[in-house]
């Protein structure tokens, strides 16, 4: 039985691909599984931000600019662990996709081209979070489940909208679109290729 699912009506423009109807549904079939690696998601994603703080400690600005992204990353990833609290679950360790790390080889390794990718990269993992949460939010058959993914909805497209203002305030506009085009179309050959498992990467 084919099912329509709900999806925004506009389209997050810098990602190459729309998530597939198999990865909502295998999600919403799992949601417990999908909010404990959000958790895991939003410590990740704390972590990335608290890393670029210490690997460009000089740069202007950026420390003012990430560590709110870093405190707000934790601030949802408890908000992730009271509910699934409430629910009578907890935290534990999960298979991680190889998403991440496929980005991230893709990351190349001389300044300042490192820097630039390090922050598309972030940028688009936050989109595709974006994207996926708002799936869930429209899908979602339990209210509770709905309003959860909706309060986190806002940050992702804010976090990504910063990662990619940070890339062109340090590079051309011409590079920055050039390279997030290229990264973009890669991400999209990532999530193609893998094997596809109840998270939110997948």
């Amino acid at each position: 039985m084919l099912v329509d699912f709900k999806r925004p009506s506009s389209h997050i423009k810098y990602l190459s691909s729309l998530t597939s109807d198999e990865w909502i549904k295998l999600a919403l079939s799992n949601p417990i599984d999908i909010l404990i690696d959000h958790a895991h998601c939003e410590r990740k994603a704390a972590g990335v931000a608290i890393q670029l703080m210490f690997r460009y400690p000089s740069e202007p600005n950026l420390a003012e600019v990430l560590s709110p992204i870093a405190r707000e990353e934790l601030e949802h990833f408890e908000k992730i662990l009271y509910f699934l609290k409430d629910l009578g679950y907890s935290l534990k360790a999960l298979k991680p996709p190889p998403y991440g790390a496929e980005l991230a080889k893709n990351i190349r390794k001389d300044e300042p081209y490192r820097m630039l990718d390090s922050f598309l990269i972030a940028g688009l993992i936050e989109a595709r979070s974006h994207e996926r949460l708002a799936l869930l939010a429209l899908n979602s058959e339990k209210e509770s489940f709905k309003v959860l993914y909706e309060s986190l909805l806002e940050s992702e497209a804010r976090h990504f909208g910063i990662y990619w203002k940070l890339a062109q305030n340090k590079f051309s506009k011409n590079q920055t679109f050039k390279r997030l085009e290229e990264l973009s179309k890669i991400e999209s050959e990532i999530l193609a290729e893998i094997f596809m498992m109840p998270r939110v990467h997948s």
